[in-house]
């Protein structure tokens, strides 16, 4: 679960066109009001057409979701809007299946 701690995860339309490392991080630094300094990664995972953002402390994270709101548009070069939704990674229950255990 610490590998989740203090991450947003911003998934975008599935009917969304393709999204690129840099067209992100413009739309990051123009939408949400990000530093260098409050952050430690930003990572894409283009298929499933999500971005985690890892923050370096929970401060960070709420200070920077509290202007925000948690469905926002990314305007892609041809035109189409796309909507994003913002949440905290980790939030809600999953199931996990654990193999090889003796009952």
């Amino acid at each position: 679960m610490s590998d989740i701690q203090n991450t947003i995860v911003c998934s975008f339309d599935a009917h969304s066109p393709k999204i690129y490392a840099f067209q992100i991080h413009e739309w990051l630094y123009e939408t949400v009001p990000l530093t260098e300094d409050d952050f430690r990664v930003i990572q894409i995972d283009g298929p499933l057409r999500k971005v985690d953002v890892k923050f370096v402390n929970t401060e960070c994270m709420m200070r920077v979701l509290q202007p925000i709101q948690f469905d926002l548009d990314f305007h892609h070069e041809n035109g189409i809007i796309s909507k994003v939704t913002i949440e905290i990674a980790g939030v809600g229950s999953r199931r996990v299946r654990v193999t090889t255990l003796p009952p």
